[in-house]
C-alpha cells in the first residue's frame, strides 16, 4: 500500500512540475525596445511617433529628431515631410535609407511663440502599407522673463 501510495505523490509531482509554466524574466531598460517586424519592401518604424518637449524656456532651442529604422528589404525613400504650419519646420533625408538603417528626420519648432503646443509633421514614402505617417511634437514655452521696456514717449 505504500508503494501505491509513493507512486501515486510521485507521479502528481511529476505531472505538476510538467505542467508549471516559466516564469517571465523582466527586461531592463535597454531591453525593452520594440522589435521592428521584417517586411517585404520598403518599412519605416519610428523609435517613437510623439516628441514631447516638455516646458521649455522661451526662445529655447527647438531642434529635435524622430528616429527611424528601414524594417523592410528595399531601400526607403522619404519623398516628402510637412510640418502643420510655418512654425514646424521638417528637414527630411536626401539619400535612400538602406534595409536595416536608421534615419533621422530633423524638426525645428519656433519658440519665440509662448504658450501650449502640438503639431504635427506628415511623413510621406515608399513604406508598404503606409506612405504616410503622422508624427506630433507637443510642449509648453514659458513666456519671456524679461519684462518688455515700455515706450517712452518723444518732448
Amino acid at each position: 500500500m505504500k508503494k501505491i501510495f509513493l507512486l501515486a505523490m510521485l507521479t502528481v509531482l511529476g505531472v505538476t512540475t510538467s505542467n508549471a509554466q516559466e516564469t517571465k524574466k523582466t527586461k531592463g531598460p535597454s531591453e525593452t525596445k520594440a522589435v521592428a517586424q521584417k517586411i517585404e519592401g520598403a518599412g519605416i518604424v519610428f523609435e517613437t511617433e510623439t516628441i514631447d518637449y516638455g516646458t521649455i524656456e522661451h526662445n529655447a532651442e527647438g531642434t529635435r529628431k524622430f528616429v527611424f529604422t528601414n524594417n523592410g528589404n528595399k531601400p526607403l525613400i522619404i519623398s516628402n515631410t510637412q510640418g502643420s504650419c510655418g512654425c514646424t519646420v521638417p528637414t527630411t533625408p536626401k539619400e535612400p535609407i538602406a534595409p536595416g538603417a536608421k534615419g533621422e528626420i530633423g524638426v525645428h519648432y519656433a519658440t519665440d511663440r509662448v504658450g501650449a503646443f502640438t503639431k504635427t509633421v506628415t511623413v510621406s514614402s515608399n513604406a508598404e502599407g503606409q506612405p504616410t505617417k503622422v508624427l506630433t511634437i507637443k510642449g509648453t514655452v514659458l513666456p519671456d522673463p524679461t519684462p518688455a521696456t515700455p515706450a517712452v514717449p518723444k518732448s
